[in-house]
């Protein structure tokens, strides 16, 4: 049986997190090195992009998707910080009405402990979209273009220009990025006025509005298999309650490693080495990444 890699002490501005296992192969179809991009790779990412993804997450409840044994095992819906976490990471607690239950999630205020949660195995980061000074008020509204197995970017592309029309019609400012799959993320800020019931209502007209503004590329049928599977479904229903997608920044849970990245370009699928680049380049008059690997133990 092959030893395990030493663990490796990283340097995130005042703390440091150790990472074990950090030659674990997670992404195999990837090229960075012979095998595929490994945690510590995850964790350089990570570090690059630091400002973007504490910012997408910076004071929400967040979701940890792990893989503790890698992308070949099973993933883990993680809501609780798990006990023996380091004394400085902060957290959100939310109640569950359904079962009567609290949750402590983890809440992003710096980076380290976006490296701590890669730690423990998280590769995806999925906040809610309302942050912890009042969690019942959503201040993002999420609108999700979601591709039918059929249907293709162009398509995607075709309903975001629809729906870039009806927010500029609205006065309203919609912020896209890829999914890190198939599809189109757009967010856009709002008052924290409203619960989660009345912004889902309001995503929902959104969204039959975009159906009928192009019938033949939209749906808002919720049961998948009454979908045409060459349109996009307009998924209103990110915006209710504890439902939440991939950050901003946030690596997905696939073989390629691909990113859900805020966008100007045409591109589906970036992967964890292009948005690493691309990041790295737009903070080269910042100065160096926050991150620096201080020992092997």
């Amino acid at each position: 049986m092959a030893s395990s890699s030493p663990a490796v002490e990283i340097e995130v501005d005042s703390r440091v997190v150790r990472v074990t296992n950090p030659e674990r192969v997670y992404f195999p179809a990837t090229k960075e090195g012979q095998s595929g991009a490994t945690k510590l790779d995850l964790v350089e990412y990570y570090l690059a992009v630091g400002d973007g993804i504490v910012n997408a997450l910076f004071e929400r409840p967040c979701m940890l998707h792990r893989f503790p044994k890698g992308l070949a095992g099973d993933k883990v819906h993680q809501k609780r910080v798990p006990a023996g976490a380091p004394p400085w990471l902060e957290t959100v607690r939310l109640h569950f009405p359904r079962w009567n239950r609290t949750a402590d999630e983890l809440c992003v205020t710096e980076l380290a402990s976006v490296i701590w949660a890669v730690q423990m195995s998280t590769v995806e980061f999925h906040p809610w979209n309302s942050r912890r000074a009042d969690t019942e008020s959503p201040d993002e509204w999420r609108i999700d273009l979601d591709p039918g197995p059929l249907c293709d970017f162009a398509t995607v592309q075709r309903v975001a220009g629809v729906v870039h029309e009806v927010l500029d019609e609205l006065g309203a400012v919609g912020y896209p990025k890829t999914s890190g799959s198939k599809g189109l993320h757009v967010y856009v800020r709002i008052p924290p006025d409203h619960g989660f019931k009345d912004v889902r209502r309001a995503a929902l007209a959104f969204a039959r509005e975009v159906e009928r503004r192009a019938p033949s590329d939209v749906t808002t049928t919720w049961w998948r298999k009454d979908r045409d599977p060459a349109a996009v479904f307009v998924d209103y229903n990110q915006n209710a309650r504890d439902h939440t997608i991939a950050a901003a920044y946030s690596v997905r849970g696939n073989p390629e490693g691909t990113v859900s990245t805020p966008i100007r370009v045409r591109s589906a699928r970036l992967r964890i080495a292009e948005a690493r680049r691309r990041r790295t380049r737009a903070r080269a008059a910042v100065g160096p990444t926050p991150g620096t690997r201080t020992s092997n133990s």
